[in-house]
């Protein structure tokens, strides 16, 4: 009951959907149910525990693929009530900002966190520990999503985002320009759907005009315009709250640009940044755990009647007069 990770065991599930560029809702659960039991006992047995040791189960109960998500809450409520345990559910958002308390246990508040993800991208002010306020998000796509779009046009390999990091690394990200979207308007929320648009419209242009050009060059424009805008928004943020500690959590986290120019600013501006490593930045079971704990330390336990819900809303505050917070709900 201490918070230390004893076992974090991931499936992939890259390969699976690789031929189809993108997950395919029903291939995941499918997948989630034949590996679910045997990820869970190689997860307690690296532990080094027994099932009649464990307090708790925590599982997400959304946002995400129904599928997936309700062969996690059925598995996890099946056991907790074998075991005769309290289970937990666990907003997904909230697994990811508990991400960061994870990679730093003694991270102070208060703080702002940016939580960016293939389908999220909310920036939250943190006035104490595990209080949320929303303060920002984007108005359509993700910036995740924004990545991995980008990439599917380039006719890059799934999963998108990391495969145009890598190729953005060999390319001169000055060398095209894509426009920053939402940079000076919008407050702190963001809009990243116009930035595919112009892409895809750049590169029928190219094949219009029978041009030649060098991919790398263009994925590492598109990253620096994503990578911009979020870094911008982020240390406005900052600043606005008067803050001196910044989390960025979630799976486009581990994007090599963002990381490279967030730690720039945060240097520059003299405030401490938290970045988890790779491994807890994309989706995983120590950050529901994480928020798990906390829930079982508040004395949060679900009833037995409680399901899986897809678009779960957060229950994360808005600030109440703050002109972005008014912004989030037009």
């Amino acid at each position: 009951m201490d918070g230390v990770l004893c076992s974090n065991v991931v499936a992939s599930q890259h390969e699976v959907h690789r031929r189809f560029g993108g997950v395919v809702p029903e291939l995941a659960s499918r997948k989630h149910t034949e590996q679910i039991e045997d990820i869970v006992q190689e997860a307690i047995s690296l532990a080094g525990v027994s099932l009649t040791q464990l307090k708790a189960i925590a599982v997400t109960r959304g946002p995400g693929l129904a599928g997936a998500l309700l062969v996690g809450v059925s598995f996890g409520k099946a056991l907790a009530y074998a075991l005769d345990i309290p289970w937990i559910t666990v907003n997904h958002l909230e697994g990811h900002i508990a991400s960061a308390w994870l990679a730093q246990p003694d991270l102070k508040t208060p703080c702002v966190v940016l939580v960016v993800s293939g389908g999220h991208t909310h920036l939250y002010f943190a006035p104490r520990f595990q209080e949320y306020q929303l303060i920002g998000r984007s108005l359509d796509d993700a910036a995740g999503e924004a990545f991995d779009k980008g990439a599917k046009m380039l006719g890059l390999d799934f999963p998108g985002g990391p495969a145009l990091d890598r190729l953005a690394q060999a390319g001169n990200p000055q060398s095209v320009r894509f426009p920053r979207p939402y940079l000076n308007r919008g407050g702190l929320n963001f809009s990243f759907s116009g930035l595919k648009t112009s892409l895809l419209y750049y590169l029928k242009g190219l094949k219009k005009d029978g041009q030649e050009f060098s991919p790398a060059d263009v994925a590492a424009g598109y990253q620096e315009a994503i990578v911009d805008v979020l870094v911008e928004k982020t240390f406005r943020a900052v600043r606005r709250h008067h803050v001196s500690t910044l989390a960025v959590v979630g799976g486009v986290s581990a994007n090599s640009r963002l990381r490279s120019s967030l730690q720039k600013r945060a240097n520059d501006s003299d405030v401490q940044l938290i970045v988890p490593s790779i491994d807890l930045c994309t989706d995983n079971a120590a950050m529901i755990a994480t928020a798990g704990l906390w829930a079982f330390t508040r004395g949060e336990f679900a009833s037995w009647d409680v399901d899986a819900k897809a678009n779960l809303q957060t229950r994360l505050s808005l600030l109440p007069s703050s002109t972005d917070a008014q912004l989030v709900h037009q």
